[in-house]
């Protein structure tokens, strides 16, 4: 049964980074808010607290022949300030909105690997769990088909490495073009084109390979600055009921033309991450928030 309580901002906090940090930022895209149900005003609740639970195959990283899977459920809490927001976009702080633009701050995730794991990198250095955290641009381009719309998102921001000590790895900026539809049945639809670009020491976290690395199978390489992957996307969500929502996702990437496409961890030229999951509200604010 759903429960409205009184408005208790202070809810936030570890809550909202879990879920930010740990499941990946394609799926927060699609993972929805529990905020179909609105007030008169048309306006959604404050807060949502309950349940995620998601399960990803995702490329190992851009380039990689092997998959990495994982499965979890978190708690799951939504948060619609006026500048603190923690949805289906972002946690973090949105800085500026008008009706063409907005301004956020907040984090992006993807999922580690251990090297062990993944036979092109064996005796090397594992990759961790990647948190990005930045600024980032929405640029809104107005209606398309169906109702529609298109966004442009541009993001910059920096890569930390929570496996060691939220160790910098880099910078990195990943352009979007985003189009998405709601249907009259509840359904959410969103597709996705797109480029990820990084400096030469997050190049150098995926496909470097120092001489104390090489093997006969395996030379040396020394990682550039450049295009990481194109990536094309697809997603798709609908509520059950008031409290449930069910999603599922899939993106595909490509190093084809990648600044590093000569390196010997790159053993694929396309590879593809798919996942479905779920999100369930349990409580919900009886206060409206800021859409």
């Amino acid at each position: 049964m759903r429960r409205a309580l009184p408005p208790a901002p202070c809810l936030l906090g570890g809550l909202t980074l879990a879920l930010a940090l740990l499941v990946p930022a394609h799926a927060q895209s699609v993972a929805g808010t529990g905020g179909d149900t609105v007030s008169g005003s048309g306006l959604r609740p404050l807060w949502e607290f309950g349940a995620a639970g998601i399960g990803v195959s995702q490329q190992a990283y851009p380039g990689s022949d092997q998959q990495v899977r994982r499965g979890l459920v978190l708690p799951y809490l939504v948060y619609r300030g006026r500048f603190l927001r923690a949805d289906r976009e972002t946690a973090g702080l949105r800085a500026v909105r008008t009706q063409n633009y907005e301004l956020d701050v907040g984090f992006a995730a993807s999922f580690g690997s251990r090297s062990e794991d993944i036979d092109a990198r064996r005796g090397m250095r594992d990759l961790g769990t990647l948190v990005e955290f930045g600024p980032r641009l929405k640029w809104f381009l107005g209606e398309g088909p169906g109702g529609g719309r298109w966004r442009l998102d541009l993001p910059v921001r920096g890569v930390f490495d929570l496996s060691d000590g939220a160790a910098h790895r880099g910078m990195a900026f990943e352009p979007e073009l985003r189009f998405e539809r709601r249907t009259a049945g509840g359904w959410m639809y969103g597709a996705s084109v797109g480029a990820v670009f990084a400096d030469r020491r997050l190049a150098a976290t995926f496909y470097e390979v120092a001489p104390s690395e090489a093997q006969p199978w395996r030379p040396a390489y020394q990682a550039n600055a450049g295009l990481v992957a194109w990536r094309l996307g697809a997603s798709m969500s609908r509520p059950l009921g008031t409290d449930w929502r069910v999603f599922g996702f899939a993106r595909m990437d490509s190093v084809t033309g990648a600044a590093n496409e000569d390196s010997p961890l790159i053993k694929r030229t396309t590879g593809g991450t798919v996942g479905v999951g779920f999100t369930y509200t349990w409580l919900r604010s009886g206060r409206e928030g800021n859409d």
